[in-house]
């Protein structure tokens, strides 16, 4: 089968080193927050899938073997479908807060890749993409919504992801 028969989804991943600890007062309102932008996600046209605990968020899911960084990993239909998402109503609210609550960081910290359709991406394969991202720039392996590409993914070529972080796509 080609690439072309092959339907794909979009993957997103998105991290954020905490200011505090989640049952900080400094961090209440983007606590206090998660549930509805995580229902107004789920209920979006376009989302397929994200990462959650048994709790019902990602809070609790290691990344990185950072204790001070939270996770959002979730696939969509497509970057407009994502983008729709992310720029309306309590999420816009919510990531113009960001550095009320998240540490402002230097490197890469969201990146997106093409999946096969039912493709549920793990935190390992979402961490190997991101480094791949930071390490070279935006490729059809690891992009942005700045610099999108079509769908059909690409494996990277050797060395570009650290040893013992492949991924299974």
């Amino acid at each position: 089968m080609t690439d072309a028969a092959i339907a794909y989804e979009l993957a997103q991943v998105n991290i954020a080193r905490l200011k505090g600890p989640l049952d900080s007062r400094e961090l209440k309102d983007f606590v206090d927050g998660l549930d509805p932008v995580n229902a107004d996600a789920e209920s979006a046209d376009g989302f397929v899938w994200r990462l959650k605990s048994e709790g019902g968020d990602a809070t609790d899911i290691a990344v990185f073997d950072d204790p001070w960084l939270i996770v959002n990993l979730s696939v969509w239909r497509d970057t407009g479908a994502l983008t729709a998402f992310m720029y309306r109503g309590r999420h816009r609210e919510m990531l113009a807060r960001r550095r009320d609550w998240f540490e402002r960081v230097e490197e890469a910290m969201v990146t997106l890749w093409w999946v096969p359709a039912g493709h549920r991406p793990t935190v390992t394969e979402a961490e190997a993409r991101l480094l791949h991202l930071r390490a070279n720039g935006p490729t059809p392996y690891a992009f942005t919504l700045r610099m999108p590409f079509p769908p059909g993914g690409a494996e990277p070529a050797p060395g570009d992801v650290p040893e013992g972080l492949g991924c299974s796509a």
